[in-house]
């Protein structure tokens, strides 16, 4: 489209417009020579530019599916349903699914006094090669309503901000938006994040806070918007991840980067026999029951229902994260300011102490827009203690998780009583079994005379199963052995009720 006159400058690259004008072509004899036919250059001559303020206005809801968005919210657990429901295909990682389910929501933009806080989260996964990290940017490319993939190897710093080049019809000099520019009010998603040169990646400090792209080349003078969520994904500089060492010996980059990113999860591929055997089990579960000759067919159930637990179909997730972007914007009233402030404070002690993750007042922002975000998956006006909760429990995971293994435990031990975020009694329950399980196990292969031989189960005593979940304040564990997860987990009570039997 041509602008003329008072348009020029109405509209900036990334935006979504509604154009009206006049159609025409121009003749354009350099370049018939050039390529040896008649070559017209297609132009719409604007008269007028409408601007689509509603980001989402490509995308409408019906009555039907917003009454069944709000009756889906109205369940108490419906933010463990969408953490469950981020990239069902891919088994485990629980503190992944839960930054990128925040981030895909995001929290609240605020303007004060002419400044502009950020409400997007920036996610950065890092860790070993084999841990899905590039499927799980490949889940969000194809689930956010807007989203931009990029590599790091592949993208340069004119390609992730933005590009000025000379028109071949006009001759003019014509700006381009780069990814950033493209995903606005979206994600953009860079895999490799370790492969770019520091001057590609020094070149979005700007667009990762401020959210904005200033330009200023071959006489163009502009600012360029980047309202985007950053989900970024490396390896560390050894090929795995090293736990002897801290983070910011484990990766390629600065403390300006690192800083922007609200939340680092640390993924390690450690060997753990009845994790792997879950795995091996999921992973070929899933190749028969997806294959095309077996969709439909009886006798093959998902086994991402199985274990993944209580989840959404994944369209319905998709209007959900539209509608709640577009219908809710929670507000921080009543929250308890004296917990993060003090969480701050002993964090900020704790990384010049251990030299582990830089800590910096802007965390403090990022635990309100996750904790924003977490109200905005319940659909809720207002934060509460449980969305500062889970938010907190986020940060201070993503905290330890870049210490080194040695000081790791003393740190859980220190911060336990921020951790307060309430989590469903199954998933609790779940993982003390899980944790006896394993500790069982490498007791009795300690003690077998042939240690190399495969152990046919593990038998946990029920007394001291329950005596673990009352130390929790859970004193209805009984019931856990009706549960349905309790049974998809591979565990099952013995006649006399004495004992809970794993096979492996």
């Amino acid at each position: 489209a041509e602008y003329m006159g008072d348009l020029i400058d109405a509209v900036r690259p990334g935006e979504e417009v509604a154009v009206t004008g006049v159609y025409r072509n121009n003749f354009d004899m350099s370049l018939s020579v050039q390529n040896g036919f008649p070559v017209f250059a297609t132009v719409l001559e604007a008269n007028y530019v409408q601007k689509r303020d509603d980001q989402y206005s490509a995308f409408r809801l019906t009555d039907d599916d917003i009454a069944e968005i709000r009756a889906l919210a109205a369940d108490p657990s419906i933010a463990e349903k969408v953490f469950n429901s981020i990239a069902p295909s891919i088994y485990g990682h629980r503190t992944v699914k839960t930054a990128i389910a925040l981030a895909m929501f995001g929290g609240e933009a605020k303007e004060i006094a002419r400044h502009r806080i950020r409400g997007d989260i920036n996610v950065l996964i890092m860790g070993d090669p084999g841990v899905a990290k590039s499927q799980f940017l490949k889940y969000v490319e194809k689930t956010a309503h807007r989203a931009v993939f990029t590599t790091g190897q592949g993208a340069s710093a004119v390609g992730l901000t933005a590009a000025v080049r000379r028109d071949p019809v006009t001759n003019e000099w014509t700006l381009e938006g780069g990814a950033l520019v493209l995903a606005d009010h979206g994600c953009c998603l860079i895999d490799e994040f370790d492969k770019m040169s520091d001057q590609d990646r020094v070149s979005i400090h700007e667009a990762m806070e401020q959210q904005t792209i200033s330009i200023s080349k071959a006489g163009i003078v502009t600012t360029l918007q980047a309202r985007c969520a950053i989900i970024a994904a490396a390896n560390p500089i050894k090929g795995r991840y090293d736990s002897a060492v801290d983070l910011m010996a484990n990766v390629d980059l600065t403390e300006p980067i690192l800083s922007r990113f609200d939340v680092l999860c640390v993924v390690k591929d450690e060997p753990d026999p009845i994790e792997d055997d879950r795995l091996s089990n999921f992973i070929v579960s899933s190749h028969m029951a997806n294959h095309p000759a077996n969709e439909g067919a009886p006798g093959f159930d998902d086994p991402m229902a199985a274990l993944a637990g209580e989840t959404i179909p994944q369209e319905l997730l998709r209007k959900y994260v539209l509608y709640s972007k577009q219908a809710v914007r929670p507000k921080i009233t009543n929250v308890d300011e004296a917990k993060i402030t003090s969480l701050y404070a002993d964090m900020r002690r704790e990384s010049k102490t251990n030299q582990g993750l830089p800590m910096t007042v802007r965390h403090v922002e990022s635990v309100i827009r996750m904790a924003e975000a977490h109200a905005r998956i319940h659909l809720r006006e207002y934060v509460n203690e449980d969305d500062v909760n889970l938010a907190i429990k986020i940060m201070l995971e993503s905290f330890i998780g870049a210490q080194k293994f040695q000081v790791k435990t003393a740190l859980r031990k220190r911060f336990q009583r921020y951790m307060a975020y309430r989590q469903p009694a199954t998933e609790v329950l779940l993982h003390i079994l899980s944790t006896m399980v394993r500790d069982n196990a490498q007791l009795a292969r300690l003690m077998a005379q042939r240690p190399d031989d495969p152990l046919e189960g593990v038998e946990i005593d029920v007394e001291s199963f329950e005596a673990r979940a009352r130390e929790l304040e859970i004193n209805d564990a009984h019931r856990f052995y009706t549960n349905e997860a309790f049974a998809r987990a591979g565990y099952a009570l013995s006649p006399d009720g004495r004992v809970i039997l794993f096979q492996f």
